[in-house]
């Protein structure tokens, strides 16, 4: 028994040499980056800056593969079911680690289980944007305008369970006003409605709206991120103007399948702080409505937990299934 014992120490010392190996040499081959995103939008952007950045820092291709579809299912359980070894990566945001899998039972994946966090990149909140004839000019006026004409005011959101969705469904929670919400199917069309005045106000990505925002086309009353974006600094966020503590945020950024080695995930995580740092990134980032953000791997599970236990009490309070 004590050589079968020596021969198992042997074994498993030399599976671990050969692990400490892979990880020294980490990359040998290109890296594919999974995103759960259609080419294009603001998120797909963001992954190739990633992805163009990394490949640099790293010596190897680092390969975006899109697979948009299902609120991001299809991109992650592909991803989950990678091998473990830190040459499948997925970039993924909120709504693909805490909101989806509260709003679909069937889901298929655990982001806590199935995923060992690399680190976040950016955040981006969500704009409340008005059409210029809206008699609102504040978030306050907001509230006391839907107050004073209970369920009269109708307010644009992208598709149900969606971040834009559910910082609405929260803003009117913590508010305590009656409005009627209108979702649409994308960005493009939200952003087109109320410029037109079809819809008063929407919450919606900002980026798209930026120009029309500039061009006073278009009002952003405030912003629902904890911090105001680099693009527009007099515009004030949600928490500042009258909703203390409010925030409905997306946070990016990129994990591995559980059991890749934590040599390889230190390496990831190092070489994302440092592009986050990078000062083209950072106004990319800008461009798209964002606020650079830089963490640990420990931080980043830290935080998914943390997002977990903010929208899916309210999801659960609304009763709202995506399948």
């Amino acid at each position: 028994m004590r050589g079968l014992g020596a021969m198992l120490a042997a074994f498993a010392a030399l599976l671990l040499s050969f692990g400490a190996a892979s990880a020294d040499d980490y990359p040998t081959k290109p890296i594919t980056m999974i995103v759960p995103f259609p080419p294009g939008g603001g998120n797909d952007t963001l992954a190739r800056l990633v992805a163009n950045k990394l490949s640099l820092a790293l010596g190897q291709q680092v390969i975006v593969d899109n697979r948009g579809g299902a609120n991001g299912v299809i991109a992650i359980r592909a991803a989950k079911s990678a091998a473990p070894d830190g040459y499948t990566l997925v970039f993924v945001n909120s709504s693909n680690t805490s909101i989806t899998p509260a709003l679909n039972p069937n889901v298929g994946y655990d982001a806590h289980k199935d995923f060992a966090p690399i680190g976040m990149l950016a955040s981006a909140g969500i704009g409340i944007i008005t059409h210029p004839s809206f008699p609102a000019t504040s978030v306050a006026e907001l509230i006391a305008f839907a107050k004073a004409k209970p369920g009269t005011l109708s307010i644009g959101t992208s598709a149900p369970g969606s971040g834009s969705h559910l910082a609405t469904e929260l803003f009117k929670a913590r508010a305590g006003i009656d409005v009627t919400l209108v979702p649409y199917k994308g960005t493009a069309a939200l952003t087109n409605d109320v410029l037109g005045g079809h819809v008063p106000v929407v919450f919606g990505v900002v980026a798209p709206a930026l120009g029309s925002v500039r061009a006073g086309m278009l009002r952003l009353l405030a912003v629902t991120g904890t911090a105001r974006i680099a693009t527009l600094p007099d515009v004030p966020t949600v928490a500042e103007s009258g909703l203390p503590g409010f925030e409905a945020v997306l946070r990016y950024g990129l994990l591995a399948p559980a059991g890749t080695p934590q040599p390889i995930v230190e390496r990831l995580n190092r070489e994302l702080r440092a592009l986050v740092g990078n000062d083209e990134v950072k106004t990319r980032i800008a461009q798209e409505a964002g606020i650079p953000l830089t963490s640990s791997p420990e931080e980043y599970a830290a935080e998914i937990v943390r997002e977990d236990a903010l929208w899916q009490p309210l999801i659960r309070k609304l009763n709202l299934k995506v399948e």
